[in-house]
């Protein structure tokens, strides 16, 4: 039976201006951390979003989104537009950003403890509001799991070295770790990228891994290494397809009991079933988000479809 997580989330919210050859922009809910909170949310679960939003049209286009799914928005006090980005999109729906973000998150008192938290993305290095988000993970109680995506946006993640220090920062402090290649290649070019996963990996992290686009994904733990292609779709676009398989990656772990405190255990000695069973899940979801425009992953019964699961 499906574990229901209640997770926090911590992170951006951005209007996604989304831009294509020959069509008018059109405006969409976007932001990483936020598109996983609506991922996990369609999917079955009640997370709760540590956000900024600003009192303005966007602000409140991406808080009716968010709360339609079931995500509990919590902001502290506005301090600016709500960010947004300009989303370009090519002949064959692949995306590219120019970003207008500014990030102050305070602390915000929380009703209770989490028992797992996600994390990343421009909210994780671009301060001052990334200080509070480093100091949340720090904080945590004793047995609470931790998620974490860097989701490297070049324009904004400032001094390599400094970036590269926050990232790797955030990594040691979490128990699961996802990744893109191309994230992996700016944070170290001078590695391979399944060498710098497998250095997070003794950095921490019971579970690595790094999703390659048509390539499909690979997934480090202890127990060795498991790779998975991607399901032959046609591509819309590629707008949070990496979110998507975030979320889906979290379903799929809470349905096998290995968050929150009583899993931090078990998801240490997880085994390559187990392990593969995610993947295929997260890769799954991705698959049908990339299928569509804009960042809309599945809900349970369209996850379930991609999977060929009656």
């Amino acid at each position: 039976m499906l574990d229901r997580l209640e997770p926090l989330v911590i992170g951006e919210c951005v209007a996604d201006i989304v831009r294509q050859p020959d069509r008018a922009d059109r405006v969409h809910p976007g932001g990483s951390p936020a598109n996983v909170a609506y991922g996990l949310a369609r999917l079955g679960h009640h997370p709760t979003l540590l956000t900024q939003l600003g009192a303005d049209d966007h602000g409140r286009l991406i808080r009716d989104h968010l709360t339609a799914a079931g995500v509990e928005v919590r902001t502290g006090e506005a301090t600016g537009p709500t960010p947004s980005a300009v989303v370009t999109l090519d002949d064959q729906g692949h995306a590219t950003y120019a970003f207008d973000v500014g990030w102050t998150l305070s602390a915000v008192p929380l009703d209770r403890a989490p028992g797992h938290v996600h994390a990343g993305s421009i909210a994780a290095v671009v301060e001052p509001g990334a200080a509070t988000v480093l100091a949340a993970l720090e904080s945590l109680p004793a047995g609470a799991t931790v998620s974490y995506d860097p989701n490297v946006r070049t324009e904004l993640m400032g001094e390599r070295d400094r970036a590269v220090a926050r990232v790797e920062r955030c990594v040691a402090l979490s128990d699961v770790v996802k990744a893109s290649d191309e994230d992996l290649r700016w944070l170290h070019p001078e590695q391979e990228p399944e060498r710098v996963a497998e250095r997070w990996l003794a950095a921490g992290p019971a579970l690595v891994l790094v999703t390659r686009g048509e390539a499909g994904a690979f997934a480090l733990f202890p127990g060795g290494r498991i790779s998975t292609d991607a399901p032959a779709v046609e591509v819309a676009d590629t707008v949070g397809a990496g979110d998507a398989f975030m979320s889906g990656t979290l379903h799929a772990l809470a349905a096998h009991g290995l968050l929150g405190p009583d899993g931090r255990a078990r998801l240490r000695a997880v085994d390559r079933d187990t392990v593969a069973d995610v993947l295929r899940h997260a890769v799954a979801s991705a698959a049908v988000t990339v299928s569509r425009a804009g960042a809309n992953p599945p809900g349970p019964d369209e996850l379930r479809e991609a999977l060929g699961v009656n």
